[in-house]
């Protein structure tokens, strides 16, 4: 049973905790008076709104070197990669069931609607072979240069909409990654091997795999709205032999200053897709 003197020491004991949080003599809350805690809370307010104007003054002055077309700095990719479509590096299929190949002539319908005659007629018929330079307009928005599906003739999906899958020879459609400002040296074009088998022959469209210098430079989404880039179609002429075979196909840019050999990176200015077709 406690003692009578253990009481006041008690009550001691809860009071000075209870004043510890608010002292009812003196006003005060967690040790301080109203006035001192209004002084910090003025003082975080005045702080953190000094800070919130640094930040916001210096995103505008970085904001004011900004272009709204061209980037500042364009130095991390100076080659373009080459992508392939279908959307696949792995392209199997049975050539007697539409079922098998209708993913992959979907994704070829769905790239070349952008490159429907109607759509080209336009653009701008630029003379072939030269680049097509638009740095002196005053105009922003630059024009762009006509690229009809037709001319991909037998992978245009025009005279056939399988683009050969039907009949065992698919096509596949071959275009470099967009890079501001490129222009390719030399006359680039796409060149197929097939990779540790014999050859096979192949059909390029346009003709010898060309990519024209008159779709460079590129001058950016916003400037170059409606841009397409120039299309290489590659026909694989696959014969009965090559049926039911793995065959490993490696298309380059070649005829150009534009990297197709840097070790690092397996898709600069190349690209490796395999083809197994199924009777």
């Amino acid at each position: 049973m406690a003692s009578t003197e253990d009481k006041p020491a008690n009550k001691e004991s809860t009071s000075s905790w209870k004043d510890s949080i608010y002292n009812p003599r003196t006003g005060e809350f967690l040790g301080r008076t109203a006035c001192s805690w209004g002084l910090i809370l003025l003082f975080y307010l005045v702080f953190y709104c000094f800070l919130a104007g640094m930040f916001a003054l210096t995103m505008w002055v970085m904001l004011l070197t900004l272009d709204d077309y061209v980037p500042r700095y364009r130095d991390r990719v100076p080659f373009p990669g080459l992508v392939i479509r279908p959307n696949s590096l792995d392209i199997h299929f049975n050539k007697s069931d539409p079922l098998k190949y209708a993913t992959y002539v979907q994704h070829l319908e769905s790239l070349l609607q952008r490159y429907n005659d109607s759509t080209q007629q336009v653009n701008e018929d630029c003379p072939p072979g030269e680049y097509y330079i638009q740095d002196d307009t005053e105009v922003m928005t630059k024009k762009v240069c006509r690229f009809k599906r037709s001319a991909l003739s037998l992978c245009s999906g025009l005279s056939d909409t399988s683009f050969g899958y039907s009949e065992g020879k698919p096509c596949v459609l071959l275009k470099m990654n967009r890079i501001i400002g490129l222009k390719p040296r030399g006359d680039p074009y796409i060149n197929c091997t097939l990779k540790k088998e014999s050859p096979i022959q192949m059909q390029y469209f346009p003709i010898e795999g060309r990519i024209d210098k008159m779709y460079f430079p590129y001058y950016g989404k916003r400037a170059h709205e409606d841009y397409v880039q120039p299309l290489v179609a590659v026909k694989l002429l696959l014969t009965k032999e090559d049926y039911n075979k793995e065959l490993a196909v490696e298309c380059r840019v070649e005829g150009s200053d534009l990297r197709n050999d840097d070790e690092r990176d397996k898709f600069l200015g190349r690209v490796t897709f395999r083809v197994k077709v199924v009777e």
